[in-house]
């Protein structure tokens, strides 16, 4: 009797052992599918959802501009849709993108991104599209290079800029162990003016890149206008735009730019002027200023402004 119930005994120990040897393999499993299953749900993430826009396509004197009126202040990065948009090839393409925002001081806010992502102070030929926009016969505008006003006629818009600072004549430059002469004036943004002899053969995109990054002009750099006088009254300009790193058809900061420098250099007398500032675009554009004690004042730029077309983007 004790031997079969000690037989007894050990196969209730034999089947407890292979009990427990079961669970435990099926205590192992559940950690690896646990991990399947999450990876699999990390795989199925949704894309994010891109929305629908109206912009406007505008140009002047050759310069083309995208423009969003943000007045609700939707677009929340102009530095990333300027790069994505202003891609001549992946994007709409232009020189330059702008955002119509509302201003507590002005009839409205004008901000402008570059197509490198840089958001520039303002731009000359930009804000005359920004004015037509909003088509106000007399229009204030913010801007970070302070507040303009924005005349449209039926000969063109006219732009109240603001007063140069800055202005430096005969500087200097060694570049590549040669001497470069420039000059400088702020118009809103930095401008760098270099005279020339033949404006149709110089090397606007090597020579422009060297003095743009010189570091007589860091850290923020500087645009660069190549000079070429006309006759008395009359210049001739190309300019090469810090931010779209290239040389573009026209530069209406530049255009002002290059006609102060010329009287100041020149001319030096007092009194009310216009210079005819021709461009690569062909538009010949219109600086006016008044001239006193080495210093200008009410300084004016009048050119044309047009819209292209309007359209949808998704951003």
């Amino acid at each position: 009797m004790k031997k079969k119930v000690r037989k007894k005994q050990t196969e209730k120990v034999a089947v407890k052992k292979a009990v427990s040897k079961k669970t435990a393999v099926k205590k192992n499993k559940v950690p690896v599918r646990k991990k399947v299953t999450a990876s699999k749900k990390k795989a199925k993430a949704k894309p994010v959802k891109k929305r629908k826009f109206e912009f406007t396509k505008m140009v002047a004197s050759g310069n083309d501009f995208i423009i969003f009126d943000n007045r609700r202040s939707n677009l929340k990065n102009g530095s990333e849709l300027a790069l994505s948009l202003c891609a001549r090839t992946s994007g709409v393409g232009a020189d330059g993108l702008i955002l119509i925002e509302k201003s507590k001081k002005t009839d409205f806010k004008m901000r402008i991104f570059n197509p490198d992502g840089s958001e520039a102070e303002m731009c000359g030929n930009g804000i005359r599209c920004a004015a037509l926009f909003k088509a106000k016969k007399n229009a204030s505008i913010e801007t970070l290079a302070g507040f303009l006003n924005a005349e449209i006629r039926d000969d063109g818009i006219k732009i109240k800029m603001t007063d140069p600072k800055d202005l430096q004549l005969n500087i200097n430059l060694d570049i590549d162990g040669r001497v470069y002469q420039v000059n400088y004036v702020n118009t809103g943004v930095p401008h760098s003016v270099y005279f020339v002899e033949d404006l149709p053969a110089t090397n606007v995109r090597m020579m422009g890149r060297l003095i743009r990054y010189h570091r007589q002009f860091e850290p923020e750099g500087t645009n660069v206008d190549f000079e070429k006088i006309i006759e008395p009254g009359v210049i001739g300009i190309r300019t090469y735009e810090r931010g779209v790193e290239a040389e573009t058809l026209a530069c209406g900061t530049g255009s002002v730019a290059s006609a102060l420098i010329y009287h100041h250099k020149f001319i030096g007398q007092e009194g009310s002027y216009m210079v005819n500032v021709h461009t690569k675009g062909e538009e010949v554009l219109e600086v006016s200023f008044d001239y006193k004690n080495g210093a200008f004042q009410n300084v004016w730029l009048k050119g044309k402004a047009q819209i292209v077309y309007k359209g949808e983007c998704y951003v």
